[in-house]
C-alpha cells in the first residue's frame, strides 16, 4: 500500500511539471489568432483557468499571476493591476473572518450548536435537522471549511453515544475494506481520529470476530445497517448545510464576494447589491433547499421511515436516544455559565450583523444617510466592529481599580490577538479575490469582454428563464471538478456579456451563476467541506454521488424559482437597468469593428 502511495505522489508530481511547463505552450497560438490586446487577456485567463482546475500550483499563487502577465504581455499596467486585490470587498470579507476567529477563540460556536441539538431533541432525524441548522448558520458568518470542521467532531461524539464505541469501530473497518484505496485515489488522507484508534487497539478481538463464522439474527443486521446509514447520513448533512448555508450571506462565501466585485468593475453604476438585499433574498431560498435537503437526506439514510414510523422503538434505540441527550446535556454543562468574553463576542457579532443589514436596505434609508453618499460601505462597517475585538478587555473590568493604587497594573488580554488572528484566517483566500478582480479588470480595458459579447450571437434567442437554467447546470457540474471560486471568476464576464445580448438584467444571469458554484454536492474533490467528511473514512463515493445527484436537481430548480418570484421585486429584475444600458451602448459602438480591435482604438472610447 505504502508503494503504491510513493507511485501515486511521483506520477502526480511529473503530471503538475508537465501541466506548468505545457499549457502555456499549448495556449500560445491563441494570442497569433485573435486581436492583439484581446487575445493575449484571454492567453493569461486561460492558463490560469488550467492552473486552477488541474491545482498544478496552490490556487492563492495562481491568483497572482496578473500581477506579472498583464505588465509584461501590455494588458495592463502594475498600478492598475496591484490595487485589485485590496478592494473594499476584499476588507468585507476580512472582517468577516476576523469575527469568525473571534468566535472560535471562545468557543461560541460550540455552545450555540449544542443548544441546538439539545432544542431540536436525540431522535436521528431531529439531530440531523439540528446539525444541518446549526452548520448553515455558522457557514453564513465563518468560512463553509471552518464550519464543517466544527461540526464534525461534536457529531461524531454523538453518534459514538448512540451506538457505542465498539460499533463505530465495526463500520469504520468495514467501511475501509469496502474501499481501501479511495482516500488515496482523490488526493485525500485520512485524518486520525479516535475511532481510528480504538480500531486499531483491538486487532485482536476483531481477528477472532472475523475468522470464528457466527450466525448473527436478521434483526442485529437491520440494526447494523441502521446504525451505517444514519452515520452516513449525520457525516453527509454536515458538508451540504455548510455549502448551502454560504450562499445566504456575502461573506458567507468568496463567489459571493465576486459578484460583488466584479459588478463594480464591470457595471460601476450597480447600487443595489448589497449585505441586506442579498441576504433577503438568499436566506429564503437557503431555508428552503436546507428543509428539502434534510428531508432527502433523513429519508434516503433512514432518519424518516415511512414503513416503520408507527411502530414502537426499540430498546435498543431508546437507550441510545438517552445516552445521546446526556452527552449533549455534559457537554454543553462543561462549557459552564457563559463567560463575559463570550457574551461580548456575542454582542459585536450581533452589532456587525445589524449593521450591514441596516446600513443600506434600500426600502427605507439606512443609517449610511447620515454620511456622505457614497462614503460609507459595507466594508467600513465590518473592519469598524473588529477593530473593537483587538482592545475589548476579556475580562469584565473592574472600577476599584481605578482608585487602588496598590492594585497590580496587569494588562487585560483583548477579546482577540493579532497572533491570533494571523493563525487562524485563511490570507489565501484574500488573494484569491484578488486575482478574481484583477482578471475582471483586465477583461474590461483589454476589450475582452466586448469580443466575447461579440461571438455570443447564437444565444440571443435563447428564452432567459432557460437561460438560467442552462447557466445554473453548466456552472453547477463545471464546479464539481473544480474550485467555485476559480469557476465563478471564470464565468462571471462570459454572464455580464450574454446578458447585455439578450437585453436582461446582468444580474438575472450572474446571480444564478453566483449561488450555483456553490451547489457542488456529488464528489468528495468538489469542495473541501466534502473532503473534510469523507476523509474521516465512513463515506464513499457512491454514497456522495447518489445523495449529491439529487441535491444538485434541487439546487438547480429552486434557484430558478427564486430568481424567477421574488428576486425579481428585490433587485429589479423585470427591467434592463440604465447601469446596464450604458455599458450595452458602449459594447454596441464597439461591435462593427470587432474585429479589428487595436489598442489605439480602445484607448479613444
Amino acid at each position: 500500500m505504502a508503494a503504491i502511495g510513493a507511485l501515486v505522489k511521483k506520477v502526480w508530481s511529473i503530471r503538475r511539471f508537465l501541466v506548468l511547463l505545457c499549457t502555456p505552450l499549448v495556449l500560445l497560438p491563441i494570442i497569433i489568432s485573435l486581436p492583439p490586446k484581446e487575445g493575449k487577456c484571454l492567453y493569461v485567463i486561460l492558463v490560469m483557468a488550467v492552473y486552477w482546475c488541474t491545482e498544478a500550483l496552490p490556487l492563492a499563487v495562481t491568483a497572482l499571476l496578473p500581477i506579472t502577465l498583464f505588465p509584461f504581455l501590455g494588458i495592463l499596467p502594475s498600478n492598475k493591476v496591484c490595487p485589485q486585490y485590496f478592494l473594499d470587498t476584499n476588507f468585507l470579507f476580512l472582517s468577516g473572518l476576523i469575527m469568525a476567529s473571534a468566535i472560535e477563540e471562545w468557543n461560541l460556536h460550540r455552545r450555540i450548536a449544542l443548544k441546538v441539538l439539545m432544542l431540536v431533541g436525540v431522535q436521528p432525524a431531529r439531530l440531523i435537522l439540528g446539525m444541518m441548522l446549526t452548520t448553515s448558520f455558522l457557514s453564513m458568518w465563518l468560512s463553509n471549511t471552518a464550519s464543517t470542521a466544527m461540526m464534525l467532531p461534536i457529531a461524531n461524539a454523538i453518534l459514538k453515544s448512540l451506538f457505542g464505541e465498539k460499533e463505530a469501530s465495526k463500520d469504520l473497518n468495514r467501511e475501509n475494506e469496502e474501499n481501501p484505496a479511495s482516500l488515496q485515489q482523490n488526493k485525500l488522507y485520512t485524518v486520525p481520529t479516535e475511532l481510528q484508534f480504538l480500531a486499531s487497539t483491538e486487532d485482536k478481538d476483531l481477528m477472532e470476530e472475523k475468522e470464528v463464522a457466527i450466525e448473527v439474527p436478521m434483526d442485529l443486521k437491520k440494526e447494523d445497517e441502521y446504525r451505517a446509514n444514519i452515520w452516513k447520513g449525520f457525516l453527509i448533512s454536515i458538508p451540504y448545510a455548510a455549502s448551502i448555508g454560504g450562499t445566504a450571506t456575502l461573506t458567507g462565501t468568496a463567489p459571493n464576494l465576486i459578484l460583488l466585485g466584479q459588478l463594480k468593475s464591470f457595471f460601476p453604476g450597480c447600487d443595489v447589491v448589497n449585505f441586506g438585499s442579498w441576504f433577503v433574498f438568499a436566506f429564503p431560498l437557503m431555508l428552503l433547499f436546507l428543509f428539502l435537503g434534510w428531508l432527502w437526506i433523513s429519508f434516503l439514510y433512514g432518519g424518516i421511515n415511512l414503513r416503520h414510523c408507527r411502530k414502537k422503538k426499540s430498546e435498543i434505540r431508546m437507550d441510545a436516544e438517552d445516552r445521546a441527550r446526556e452527552v449533549i446535556k455534559e457537554d454543553y454543562q462543561k462549557l459552564g455559565p457563559m463567560k463575559f468574553a463570550e457574551r461580548a463576542v456575542l454582542f459585536l457579532f450581533c452589532l456587525f450583523a445589524i449593521l450591514l443589514f441596516s446600513r443600506d436596505p434600500k426600502f427605507i434609508p439606512g443609517w449610511a444617510s447620515l454620511f456622505t453618499l457614497g462614503f460609507v460601505s459595507d466594508a467600513v462597517t465590518g473592519v469598524a466592529i473588529v477593530t473593537v475585538l483587538f482592545f475589548f478587555p476579556s475580562q469584565k473590568p473592574s472600577c476599584k481599580w481605578w482608585f487602588d493604587l496598590k492594585a497590580p497594573n496587569t494588562e487585560n488580554a483583548p477579546l482577540l490577538s493579532w497572533r491570533r488572528a494571523q493563525e487562524t484566517v485563511p490570507w489565501n483566500i484574500i488573494l484569491l479575490l484578488g486575482g478574481g478582480f484583477a482578471m475582471a479588470k483586465g477583461c474590461e480595458e483589454s476589450g475582452l469582454s466586448v469580443w466575447i459579447g461579440g461571438h455570443l450571437h447564437p444565444l440571443e434567442n435563447v428564452p432567459p428563464a432557460v437561460a438560467v437554467v442552462l447557466i445554473t447546470v453548466v456552472i453547477a457540474l463545471f464546479t464539481e471538478f473544480a474550485s467555485n471560486t476559480a469557476t465563478i471568476i471564470i464565468f462571471l464576464p462570459i454572464l455580464a456579456e450574454l446578458a447585455i445580448r439578450l437585453k436582461v438584467n446582468p444580474l438575472y444571469l450572474m446571480i444564478p451563476g453566483t449561488i450555483g458554484c456553490s451547489y457542488a454536492f456529488m464528489l468528495p474533490v468538489s469542495t473541501p467541506p466534502n473532503s473534510i467528511a469523507f476523509s474521516s473514512g465512513h463515506l464513499m463515493v457512491k454514497d456522495m454521488a447518489r445523495t449529491g445527484l439529487l441535491m444538485n436537481l434541487m439546487g438547480v430548480l429552486l434557484l430558478s424559482l427564486a430568481i424567477n418570484t421574488w428576486a425579481k421585486s428585490i433587485f429589479q429584475l423585470g427591467t434592463f437597468p440604465e447601469w446596464a444600458n450604458i455599458h450595452g451602448e458602449n459594447i454596441t459602438s464597439l461591435l462593427p469593428d470587432v474585429k479589428n480591435v487595436t489598442l489605439s482604438s480602445l484607448n479613444k472610447i
